[in-house]
């Protein structure tokens, strides 16, 4: 009997070893993939990568590969034997992209080619993704050539991480999962009224005590607390971490510290920042609250200064996000120092914006001539728009794409997020029975958004530099959940932002994504699942 039993395992496991087919069909879409005549290339665990340069990125990218067809298929590539077909990862000054690569396959060579590391790691992404997600001792690659580069050079995706904080456990693999979708950005929501989570040592109040709540509203917005005390905040450290972790992965880290707005973290820590002096808490529901950062105190100015000299140096990102959004200015109304700064700086109402717009507007322009001082740039919400902003300044079109269309002819560049498309708080199925924010955004509408039509305008197709999904974490209270919302519409918006508009068709979406949807279980990652059941 035991023999019988043997046999039958023996045979299962010869069943589940067999050579299987790469397939070329991945997520985002790559611009060409031509057949070949020729041979097929076989991967197997004779299989060397060869690694056509010294350059550490390079290495690293060659060490990925490694793990990415490991993970998959569990071939384990030894590198030694030099009779074993070859994948040659190499450097190609006329791939004339910076993030665009070529693949070549060839019977006994893979060629990866890029202008830079970054477009390399591009490449080995879509191998990773061709691979098949079995035990396999050897993978056919058919005789082909791709030719790829993203349509987008911004391709964003936020992370809210002020109404609730996430492990650094979590916040890795996020950046994992932005990275298997050719996504480059990675916009960190530091601060809020809720919760201050950035470590800055010249305030040790805004995590000893802003980074703290005393309870949070149960359910959407019931006047019932849960009467638990919740906080947390990450080390300089551990966002220097992340910031490494990224860069590996060719992702750049944009932080937000939003102001004047969404403050109220800091004023706990620090009333004398408010137009009243407090006494101020941390906000233990959402929302948006009246009292806001003063305009006209001095000690504004120099604690904005200081936190962003603080930020910059953990975060080497060109651009930083400030905010600009959601933040009335009821108390500038009424607050002296604000009306005579108002005053001082001969503020006046101009295109349907008052002079406490005009003074949003100035506030927002003198922390973005200090970051220009250090070479840097500012990036904020739509709101930014009333009033006259520094000319250096990106806007984020969130309140639908009028914001972009409005940026693009007053010669800003623009970031496409809008609301009604990228908002992935949002429900993505009707019947749903969990408590989220509201809102209904099923993935198709998410896959179908365009962010600049054929027929745009000359000043739009200057000015749109991109586009970014986002993860407002008001009722997202942990892992499982986030990238519930997160996927698969974080994946329609990086095909969007990769894949020219001609090419995107949904239906194929649908067949290429239900494969990658295998890797997200995989990785255990309890995405929603709608869009892989047939419809009835």
């Amino acid at each position: 009997m035991k023999k019988i039993l043997l046999s039958v395992a023996l045979m299962i496991a010869s069943i589940s070893l067999h050579a299987t087919d790469a397939n070329y069909q991945v997520v985002p879409l790559p611009q060409s993939i031509t057949a070949e005549k020729g041979a097929a290339f076989v991967l197997d665990a004779n299989t060397i990568i060869n690694v056509a340069s010294n350059d550490e990125a390079m290495r690293r990218n060659g060490e990925f590969l490694k793990q990415y067809i490991q993970e998959k298929t569990g071939i384990v590539l030894n590198g030694m034997n030099k009779k074993g077909n070859t994948i040659t990862l190499k450097l190609n000054a006329k791939v004339e992209n910076e993030e665009g690569y070529v693949i070549t396959v060839k019977g006994k060579n893979i060629t990866v080619e890029g202008k830079t590391p970054r477009g390399v790691f591009y490449g080995i992404q879509t191998l990773r993704k061709s691979l098949p997600l079995e035990k396999v001792e050897n993978v056919t690659f058919p005789a082909t050539r791709i030719a790829d580069y993203p349509r987008f050079a911004y391709r964003g995706t936020m992370l809210d991480c002020a109404r609730h904080y996430f492990k650094m456990s979590f916040i890795k693999e996020f950046i994992d999962m932005l990275a298997l979708h050719n996504i480059n950005t990675f916009h960190w929501h530091l601060t809020e009224d809720q919760g201050w989570r950035a470590q800055i040592d010249r305030y040790p109040k805004l995590t000893e005590v802003g980074s703290k709540r005393a309870q949070t509203v149960i359910g959407r917005m019931t006047g019932l607390f849960d009467e638990t005390p919740y906080g947390g905040y990450y080390t300089k450290d551990e966002m220097r971490e992340v910031v490494k972790y990224a860069a590996d992965r060719y992702i750049t880290v944009i932080p937000e510290i939003d102001m004047p707005g969404h403050m109220l973290g800091a004023l706990a820590a620090y009333p004398e920042l408010g137009c009243t002096g407090g006494p101020y808490k941390v906000a233990e529901q959402w929302g948006v609250f009246p009292d806001i950062l003063c305009a006209g105190n001095p000690k504004t100015y120099e604690f904005v200064n200081n936190v962003l000299d603080e930020i910059i140096d953990i975060f080497p990102s060109k651009y930083i996000h400030i905010g600009g959004d959601e933040a009335p200015r009821i108390r500038w109304q009424h607050c002296p120092r604000c009306q005579a700064e108002i005053k001082r700086l001969g503020l006046k109402g101009s295109n349907g914006f008052s002079a406490e717009a005009q003074l949003q507007a100035h506030f927002m322009n003198q922390a973005a001539k200090h970051l220009a001082e250090k070479g840097r740039y500012i990036i904020g919400w739509d709101e930014i728009l009333e009033g006259d902003v520094d000319k250096g300044t990106t806007v984020m079109s969130w309140r639908g794409v009028n914001g972009g269309i409005e940026a693009a002819k007053r010669g800003l560049d623009a970031i496409m997020t809008p609301v009604n498309y990228y908002y992935l708080d949002y429900y993505q199925r009707k019947d749903n029975t969990m408590t989220l924010i509201g809102g209904f955004l099923p993935v198709e509408t998410t896959y179908g958004y365009n962010p600049v039509p054929d027929d745009a305008a000359p000043e739009l197709k200057k000015h749109i530099k991109g586009v970014q999904a986002n993860l407002w974490t008001e009722y997202i209270i942990g892992r499982d959940l986030a990238f519930f919302q997160l996927l698969p519409r974080v994946a329609a918006m990086a095909e969007t932002g990769w894949t020219e508009n001609a090419k995107k068709d949904f239906a194929s979406f649908k067949e290429r994504e239900t494969r990658l949807n295998e890797l997200y279980k995989h990785f255990g990652w309890k995405t929603c699942q709608d869009l892989y059941k047939e419809k009835k």
